[in-house]
Parts: C-alpha cells; structure tokens; sequence
C-alpha cells in the first residue's frame, strides 16, 4: 500500500489491549496456595519487564522508561514508556523542541497481572491484562503473536480501536490509516488452529473485539501438582466439568447454572 502523505505528526492512537488466562486446578489449599506462588514467581516484575521489552523490539518501538513493582500477596505491574524515534546509547531519547511534540511522540505498554483460587472448589485462574497503546507508524498489532505465546494461553480477549484523526498534506481527516476487518488478520494461522475464535466488530467506530478459546482439552495439563493416576475416572469426569465450566464462562462473559 502506498503511504498516506501527512500534514507533521501522526496523531492517530492505536490501542490493543488483552486479556489472557490460565486455568488452572488444585486439590487442597496448600496446592491452591501453591500455584499462586508459582505463578507469582513465574510472572513477576522482572520477568514481565524482559516479555515487554521483546514487545517493544517487535512493534519497532525504543524504551524510554520501565517502572515495575511486585505487590503483596500477589501481583505484580510494569510500565513501559517507548518512542517511535531512536533513542541514545545511554536510552534517554534526544530532547524535543516542545513538550507537547516529545509527548505526541511517546507510546506504552503496560501489564498487571491477576492470580486468584475459587473459594470453594479447586479452580484457579490467573489474568494478565495488557495494553499497547502507540502513535506514530508503528502497530501494537504486530505484538498480537508473541504475547500470545509468551504467556499461557486458555482464553484471551483482545480489544482494538483507533482514536483521534490526523491530516494529510490537503488537510483531509483521517480516522484510520491502514486496512483491517478484524484482529484475526494479524493472528498467525498456527495460533487460530488451536483456538475457537469470535468477533464482534463495530467498524464505522473502528472498534474491534476477538475471543479465543483454547479448542484442545487435557485434564493433565490443567492440574497442578496433583497427578491423573491418583484420581478416579469420576473424580477427573467432575474436575474436567468444572474446568471446561470455568473456561466457558470466562468466554462467554456469564455465569452460567
């Protein structure tokens, strides 16, 4: 596609933001407790920091900045503030003539993460919520991908959308400068062979939404220390239900009898 000819800076913000879980089951509280140590340890600030910095390199972004914090019981975040333009050896970016262009040019990504147990039952769900926001000619669609596999991946919801305009040399608005029908577009064909996948689109907003569901589903690698062998056929007949329960309602967004 030829590029759109523009009138000073790309003023379009473009937004991808996920939601991607894990679930899990746990016999005992020790177990639940257990998984959410794992799971805060395997997720934690510095790992999420080096996930992130990936991101950055793969949309063609520079890092500017990471804040990252751990949180107690559990939990952790992490901010990374990116530019489209290089920056320095040293990684601070060169100073802008005006504030308000240094800011136009600035991007984000940023992560926080959620492991939590059912109270009641042996479930256990961790939830990353994650968002790429950039301005520029660089796309958060190309992180589509690699966040995807990086983390593990049962369901996840992806939202897309485009704000603002920008201009061309004529002085035309534009509110959205390049093509797209839905998100799936941007998925390999290898990730959309594992899932179940849905749309709800609202293109004259240029909004758009996709969910996935994990397709394939092996009781052994959802449970968590516990092992298959020492379970009965009914006892993993009753796990199996409350995890496909768990996994579908997340999907769907309800609750379900």
């Amino acid at each position: 596609m030829p590029r759109l000819k523009l009138h000073g800076f790309n003023n379009l913000t473009k937004s991808l933001s996920f939601c991607i879980y894990d679930i899990c089951y746990a016999e005992t509280v020790e177990e639940r407790d257990g998984y959410i140590a794992y799971i805060d340890e395997q997720y934690n600030a510095n790992r999420l920091t080096e996930i992130l910095v990936e991101t950055c390199s793969l949309i063609g972004a520079n890092v500017l900045s990471v804040a990252r914090q751990d949180y107690e019981p559990q939990g952790a975040s992490v901010t990374i503030l990116a530019s489209e333009g290089p920056v320095t050896p040293n990684g601070v970016k060169p100073p802008q003539p005006e504030s308000v262009v240094a800011h136009l040019d600035k991007s984000h990504i940023c992560v926080h993460t959620y492991p939590e147990s059912h109270p009641g039952c042996g479930v256990c769900t961790f939830r990353a919520d994650i968002d790429v926001s950039t301005c520029g000619v660089i796309s958060p669609l190309k992180a589509l991908n690699h966040l995807i596999q990086q983390l593990e991946s049962d369901i996840v919801t992806i939202d897309y959308l485009v704000r603002g305009f920008t201009r061309d040399v004529h002085g035309v608005k534009h509110y959205i400068d390049h093509e797209i029908t839905s998100i799936q577009n941007f998925i390999s064909p290898e990730i959309q062979s594992l899932y179940q996948m849905v749309d709800v689109n609202v293109y004259q907003e240029n909004i758009f939404h996709t969910k996935m569901l994990l397709k394939a589903f092996d009781l052994h690698s959802y449970l968590f220390s516990t092992r298959l062998q020492t379970l009965s056929e009914a006892r993993q007949l009753e796990i199996g239900k409350l995890l496909c329960k768990e996994m579908q309602e997340i999907y769907s967004g309800r609750n379900m009898p």
